[in-house]
């Protein structure tokens, strides 16, 4: 709870908005407290976490729920029912009000405007849950979870099968900052935004290759990615046009064979089986997706305790 004066709140908003030292510190936090190796053992205590939802989430909800209670914190959850942002009161106006109340603010919501307008006002640290532009959680998370089963994610093939989604843009950024080759599979119709493929382009690390040719991009793979093919918020009465144009990247077993034979497979769920991936691969040997859902905890632990300098 921070008032005047106060110092600036470490935001955890984007990937691109931090360098490669500072995103590996942050990933350390959340390895250390996963292995029971960081310090204290209610760091949080006497904090708390309101978290805004104004898209429904399981995970998210969560593992940010859960988290922020085994770190010592109480987190007080906000549905669109139970805030005045829907009835007329001003992003700013509740970022000044909640940074009265609580020492950080989740928000999982629509519009990128929205975030960052909430950080811009806000005096305690704001951490993106999720946006329709990015989801940079879970993309810690997944880089946690390849690391553990594939050593370093550096130099390494990522690749992805399906929408050029939040998630695909995401990947976009910790491509350029965790130093590895993504190739994005997509049809040209669904490919991330074009200012962060250029900003991708403009990095010094990683590297970002976009094709249509998914066979092509899975090609000694050592990890294949792919995420559903309706997101929320995406079906505006064209889910059948989006279905006939990512029916051809579906990740199936004949596709996963193409990448290495140790390739790994990544799903942040929910899953939407028989459409972007069979039962075959989710369930199969090489399916992480487990360990993943799992990561977004330790991963989330980390980033709490990164923005509130614990």
């Amino acid at each position: 709870m921070s008032g005047m004066g106060s110092k600036l709140p470490r935001h955890f908003l984007d990937l691109d908005r931090f360098d490669a030292a500072t995103l590996r510190e942050v990933l350390d936090l959340g390895r250390a407290i996963k292995a029971g190796d960081a310090g204290a053992d209610k760091p949080l205590a006497g904090k708390a976490l309101a978290m805004i939802f104004e898209k429904p989430s399981t995970r998210t909800r969560v593992s940010f729920e859960v988290g922020i209670r085994q770190l010592g914190g109480e987190p007080i959850v906000l549905e669109p029912s139970g805030t005045q942002l829907g009835r007329g009161e001003t992003v700013a106006d509740t970022a000044r009000v909640l940074s009265r109340y609580v020492d950080a603010i989740m928000i999982r919501t629509t519009k990128e405007e929205k975030l960052l307008e909430l950080a811009d006002h806000a005096s305690v640290p704001v951490i993106n849950g999720l946006t329709d532009r990015t989801h940079p959680c879970q993309l810690m998370a997944d880089v946690m979870t390849f690391e553990e089963h594939c050593g370093s994610i550096a130099g390494r093939v990522v690749a992805w099968s399906g929408d050029g989604n939040n998630m695909a843009a995401s990947w976009v950024h910790a491509a350029a900052r965790f130093d590895f080759e993504l190739r994005l599979a997509t049809p040209e119709a669904l490919r991330p935004p074009a200012d962060v493929l250029e900003w991708a382009g403009a990095q010094s690390g990683g590297q970002v290759v976009v094709t249509s040719d998914v066979e092509k991009a899975v090609e000694g793979a050592d990890c294949v990615v792919t995420d559903t093919w309706v997101s929320m918020g995406d079906d505006n009465g064209d889910s059948i046009r989006r279905h006939n144009l990512l029916k051809p990247y579906q990740v199936d077993q004949r596709l996963m064979d193409k990448a290495k034979p140790e390739a790994i497979f990544m799903h942040c769920l929910p899953a939407h089986r028989g459409e972007e991936v069979t039962d075959e691969v989710i369930d199969g040997p090489r399916s992480v997706v487990w360990d993943e859902a799992e990561n977004r905890l330790h991963a989330q632990k980390g980033i709490l305790l990164w923005c509130l300098e614990s």
